[in-house]
């Protein structure tokens, strides 16, 4: 072979971040030793980031399968049936590395990227959502980041004219120096017509279309498959540049093509680039792929084997033609202003062979590269230690309780998104019925009366607490947030952000995330369908909190039966639905007010969970509710103001409530983060009705009193006026945005 005659060399085999031990079994599987871009091609296929080979063993333990369920994990995304022939194509994918190097691109090509994973499956992109976190709002790169990738996100969706309808933002310490940003998208295709991704047909032209491929992004899967350093700003070169406009053409294109049957296979050019869309196209068909990068269409001149198959260009796919249907795709493609190219060939070899300029470059067994020969771990691991509980007596209470709520209502976990989200078009398409600010936003099925409810949620400081109660409390809100609109949960998405697996306390936070993901899909009937795992999110050491964000989407046969959260009318009652036991540990009062974090977090009760949650959701469907919001950060007392400050400015509807007779501690009944529970508001009537069927089927359900006036009271220890509620929560990161920069 006469690829290159660069000697590999140990120092060579760790800079493309392989052990001693992988390279041994490069060199057996190989019987020879690879040539510098046969190493490159092991060492994208092999990264974390494509491999899972730190993960894969504890996904594969989680509920995959169910009525609704098309298609599972394995796929560019998931694929679930929504009835009348539809079908609804999402999935959450990470680009964590390359926002906080570069976070304007490296939020906008996150975004790009799993937009092309769902309409390479043939759907087109309906909703975006996104689940952030960033470090303390006060440090010095926090402001310049949140600017770059809020603008990164917007940029690139609102080109697309794609609605970003949904998502959460934290703030931690623990993310100064690794911010995680993950992306959401969800499409809608017919049952009849979803494509999937392995090659077959041998002799079959294989095909490059979208944009030319340039030197960006080479070694971006490696690079997200390790930790930063002092050091990591210099990477930005592995920062892709993305261009939303050739997406939108690349888009319509692709749909265009796949209204034939011309389509064989289709895969979209993502991590890895060309490397990892062919390896895993063959892989999947059991088959072979000879390619010819004299062909590739390219945007700079002399460009080596290596940087072809290593770049991550963004706005390309691969795909493979029935014979003969060459011209009549290169017509659209022509059409649409995009590069078309024959680059090779399917084969019955199931090898991957690589020819530039006469020479092959790479001749290496598929098997190796995303099949059963690559790297599976079990790495050690052990648990998260179990943490005390916190009793109320040990959590004071607060000397005044409404500026105590002022202060919550305007720190950075609790404040408005609102700066964040009108950054983004909500509501092109002219389909969302419901946006940012709410449970869950619900988007309907255009021309039809369904709508698709959608969520993302994780509450990383339960996890790192105790992970397996935080894993079950992460699918457990979608769910809750998914129900409390009036949507019937059907699968989840996953995005599993972890720090370093080869430490087994980071091991361990992981195995007990999925093993609470794993009983909640369970018990809620809730699969996963699709997901990403982004791991080594660490900076000299120091790792991120475990943070397994869960993407929900549930569907609303009648879109006119639905539920919001903010009060609509004086005189409604307000009814909390679910027990409140007062649960402060790892609550924000606990934690912003006290300071207390060392104890355990909240309980989940998957068997309540779905008892409250299908009570609820059936008084929606019957149009007896169209006022729930769900309790989750700040308890009680933030939930209820959040429905207050979400009502009609016109009409402020506020409430009057008292507390129960015989509570001991009123702070943790107000304060707690008790899971399973909903406030919901109905006129007088119906909350007889209500509260009556409640006890009939065993669901908790307590009076709290009407909502009303132009003020939030509760009992004598809370006063406060809407206005100055609505000032507060809105306040945080204007200023933080407005503040100079550090």
């Amino acid at each position: 072979m006469t690829a290159t005659t660069s000697e590999i060399t140990p120092e060579i085999v760790a800079q493309h971040g392989l052990s001693p031990d992988e390279y041994a079994k490069i060199l057996q599987l190989l019987n020879r030793a690879p040539n510098l871009t046969e190493l490159g091609i092991f060492s994208v296929m092999w990264s974390e980031h494509c491999s899972y080979k730190s993960t894969r063993v504890w996904l594969k333990t989680l509920p995959t399968t169910g009525p609704c369920v098309i298609h599972g994990p394995g796929e560019n995304a998931g694929v679930i049936d929504i009835g009348d022939g539809d079908a609804c194509i999402f999935k959450m994918e990470s680009h964590n590395h390359p926002s906080f190097i570069e976070p304007y691109q490296g939020a906008a090509t996150g975004v790009g990227g799993i937009m092309r994973d769902v309409f390479t499956m043939g759907a087109r992109p309906v909703a975006m959502l996104n689940a952030l976190r960033f470090g303390q709002p006060d440090h010095p790169k926090t402001k310049h980041l949140v600017s770059g990738v809020v603008a990164g996100i917007g940029g690139y969706g609102n080109c697309m004219g794609v609605p970003t309808v949904a998502g959460e933002v934290n703030f931690d310490p623990s993310y100064n120096g690794n911010i995680l940003v993950n992306a959401m998208c969800v499409g809608l295709a017919r049952q009849d017509k979803i494509f999937l991704s392995a090659a077959s047909g041998i002799g079959n032209p294989v095909v490059y279309v979208g944009s030319k491929t340039g030197r960006d992004g080479i070694h971006g899967a490696t690079m997200a498959s390790a930790e930063f350093d002092d050091d990591s700003e210099e990477k930005r070169p592995t920062v892709q540049v993305g261009d939303p406009f050739v997406e939108k053409l690349l888009l319509e294109a692709c749909l265009e093509l796949m209204a034939s049957d011309a389509i064989v296979a289709i895969q979209d050019m993502g991590a890895a680039g060309l490397t990892s869309s062919s390896a895993e196209m063959a892989s999947k068909g059991d088959a072979g792929l000879e390619l010819d990068l004299d062909a590739v269409p390219q945007r700079e001149e002399n460009m080596t084997a290596y940087e072809m198959l290593l770049s991550e260009s963004q706005e390309r796919m691969l795909m493979i033609l029935k014979p003969g249907r060459e011209p009549e795709a290169k017509k659209i493609f022509d059409k649409w202003g995009l590069d078309f190219a024959i680059i090779g060939r399917v084969t019955d070899t199931k090898r991957m062979v690589v020819k530039h300029k006469g020479e092959v470059m790479a001749d290496l067994p598929v098997s190796a590269l995303a099949d059963e020969e690559a790297p599976r771990y079990t790495r050690p691991w052990v648990a998260t230690p179990k943490k005390p509980v916190l009793e109320a007596a040990d959590c004071p209470a607060p000397e005044d309780y409404s500026a105590t709520l002022l202060q919550m209502l305007g720190s950075a976990d609790l404040a408005s998104r609102r700066w964040i989200w009108e950054q983004y078009d909500s509501t092109v398409m002219n389909d969302t019925a419901q946006g940012p600010g709410g449970d869950a936003a619900v988007v309907r099925v255009h021309g039809t009366k369904k709508a698709l409810a959608v969520t993302a949620d994780c509450t990383p400081r339960y996890v790192f607490a105790d992970p397996i109660e935080g894993g079950k409390q992460a699918v457990a809100e979608t769910w809750r947030n998914i129900t409390a609109v009036g949507g019937t949960p059907l699968a989840y998405t996953d995005n599993m952000n972890f720090g370093n697996p080869q430490k087994p306390e980071i091991m361990g936070q992981f195995v007990g995330a999925v093993q609470g993901l794993s009983e909640a899909g369970i018990a809620l009937g809730y699969p996963v369908v699709s997901g990403n795992c982004s791991l080594y999110n660490e900076t000299n050491g120091q790792g991120i909190l475990p943070t397994p964000a869960i993407g929900g989407v549930g569907l609303l046969k009648d879109i006119t039966k639905t539920a919001s959260i903010g009060l609509k009318r004086w005189g409604d009652q307000v009814i909390l639905i679910g027990e409140t036991k007062g649960w402060l540990g790892q609550s924000i009062y606990a934690r912003d007010i006290h300071g207390l974090t060392g104890n355990a977090p909240p309980p989940v009760d998957l068997a309540a969970e779905k008892r409250n949650g299908d009570f609820v959701r059936a008084r929606i469907e019957s149009g007896a509710l169209d006022t729930v919001h769900d309790l989750a950060d700040g308890g009680l007392i933030i939930a209820l103001a959040e429905m207050i400050m979400a009502s009609n400015p016109a009409d402020d509807v506020g409430s009057q409530i008292d507390l129960p007779e015989g509570i001991a501690d009123p702070h943790a009944f107000l304060f707690g983060e008790d899971q399973g529970r909903y406030l919901v508001a109905c006129p007088e009537d119906v909350s007889l009705q209500l509260l009556a069927d409640a006890k009939a089927a065993g669901v908790p359900a307590l009076r709290l009193g009407p909502a009303g006036g132009r003020h939030y009271r509760i009992g004598d220890m809370v006063w406060l006026d809407i206005p100055e509620m609505r000032a507060a929560n809105a306040a945080f990161f204007p200023n933080l945005m407005a503040a100079p920069l550090n």
